[in-house]
């Protein structure tokens, strides 16, 4: 089947692996020839999030590899998409839906108009979050007490 763009890009923190993550990286890959996913590093989730993830970027990073849908994990050391571009040269970026209208996306997609690149955001699963993960975590820990 021949898809529409040859090398496809996507990030995340990946953490608590669930069902909205293999979401989009099946999504992803349906589009794309050749999938990129750049999975944050610990470092840089707790420098915007102020906590380090639940799993250590090294497991996080194995898990999203053996996706089959995955046929690239790099560590995502900054959040700048364009320099991330500038390396892999992707034609196209996914991202969640949640992102549609964030002054950070905004600009990124006027400066990946000038280069070809596309973005496209695929509908947040609703229901499912690392969050509301650990949420439920925490609830039930609190159930059982």
């Amino acid at each position: 089947m021949l898809k529409p763009y040859k090398i496809g890009y996507t990030t995340g923190v990946f953490d608590l692996f669930h069902v909205g993550h293999l979401n989009i990286l099946k999504r992803a890959k349906e589009q794309c020839d050749y999938l990129i996913v750049g999975v944050s590093t610990d470092e840089l989730v707790k420098a915007y999030k102020d906590k380090y993830p639940v799993i250590p970027y090294s497991e996080r990073q194995t898990i999203v590899a053996a996706i089959k849908y995955v046929d690239k994990v790099i560590p995502q050391v900054n959040r700048n998409k364009f320099t991330a571009w500038e390396d892999l040269q992707f034609d196209r970026m996914f991202v969640g839906s949640d992102w549609k209208g964030d002054p950070l996306f905004e600009k990124l997609e006027k400066q990946f108009q000038k280069v070809g690149v596309d973005v496209i955001y695929f509908p947040y699963t609703k229901g499912v979050s690392s969050t509301l993960v650990k949420e439920r975590i925490a609830f039930k820990d609190k159930m059982i007490l």
